[in-house]
């Protein structure tokens, strides 16, 4: 009789053990109700709940997976605990309309965490496909207000725009979505291949333009070049000219000073001895004119004026002259 006491007096420790103490893990979150009334929620650690009165509140809950072949796979199950790490969903690849009736098939993944258990428990039936179906509607509706080009061109809005309409409509379910990222954006192999085609001939038509754009730079390079040259030309002719032009110049005034200074010397030196300088330097004229007729022509016949022998004849005079300086220096 005793034997039989203690016995079962183990097995209701062990039963009481065995429902009575709840130990939760890092992270988690259990909800607890009393006599199928929310109680509370209890988070990590080690927890006593009175068993036949206190139990864990189970939901249903879905499951991504993907085999080895790389198929997705749903599963679904019943859980008791609450896992408050941000989660991965990667919701199934569907089909969209865009505005000009263009049909795209899209898949995306969708980061949420639970931040209220007690909402995910008692506002919504199994989290994770609410929040799949609300991301395939809210994608719908945000699609089918943009056309193609829009689409294509503005996957960064379109994440912003469904993350915004997520977070707003999941709040009741205690959920915070912290960002949605759109994978893959396919349009059908026609559209494809005629926006290869229009990408193609973009890409020559750039191409052309820069060749083109190339090959002007180029040209008007070269002009420039050329007419810096050409200008460099001019000045260095022109410079050259002044200089050649200011060599002449100052020869002929050096060569006038020279003759001023022969013909003051040779004035002076008539004055002294009252001979005429004019008569002497229209002679040397005479002379050098003369001298210009004859020469090159031996056969040529000079005829001289009568007046120029009178002048001539006076040259004698002043050659004496002379010879009387050179005398008298002498």
């Amino acid at each position: 009789m005793i034997t039989l006491f203690f016995a079962v007096l183990a097995l209701l420790i062990i039963f009481i053990v065995s429902k009575g103490v709840v130990v939760i893990q890092q992270s988690e979150e259990m909800v607890i109700e009393r006599l199928g009334q929310y109680y509370r929620t209890v988070g990590p650690g080690l927890h006593v709940i009175i068993p036949g009165f206190d139990r864990p509140r189970e939901i249903e809950w879905k499951y991504v997976e993907y085999d080895p072949e790389g198929n997705m796979v749903v599963e679904h199950d019943r859980i008791n605990r609450i896992d408050l790490r941000e989660r991965v969903y990667d919701f199934p690849r569907q089909k969209v309309i865009t505005r000009d009736n263009v049909v795209l098939e899209i898949n995306g993944l969708l980061y949420y965490q639970i931040i209220d258990t007690k909402r995910v428990v008692y506002e919504v039936v199994n989290l994770p496909e609410a929040v799949e179906k609300m991301a395939q509607t809210s994608l719908r509706n945000l699609v089918g207000s943009m056309t193609l080009d829009e689409t294509l061109a503005s996957r960064d809005k379109v994440n912003q725009e469904l993350r915004k309409h997520l977070d707003v409509n999941t709040d009741k379910w205690g959920v915070k979505v912290n960002r949605v990222e759109v994978q893959e954006i396919n349009p059908p192999p026609d559209i494809q291949q005629a926006m290869e085609k229009e990408m193609r001939a973009e890409r020559d038509r750039r191409a052309a333009i820069a060749e083109a754009e190339g090959k002007r730079e180029a040209s008007i390079l070269t002009s420039q070049g050329e007419q810096e040259a050409a200008i460099n030309e001019a000045k260095g002719a022109k410079e050259s000219l002044i200089l050649h032009a200011e060599g002449e110049a100052m020869a002929m005034l050096r060569t006038a000073q020279a003759e001023a200074e022969s013909i003051r010397r040779v004035s002076d030196a008539l004055h002294e001895h009252g001979a005429d300088p004019t008569q002497y330097l229209v002679a040397m004229r005479y002379i050098e004119a003369l001298k210009e007729m004859v020469d090159g022509n031996e056969n040529k016949v000079v005829f001289m004026p009568y007046e120029a022998t009178g002048v001539l004849g006076s040259l004698g005079g002043i050659k004496e002259i002379f010879k009387e300086m050179d005398g008298t220096s002498a």
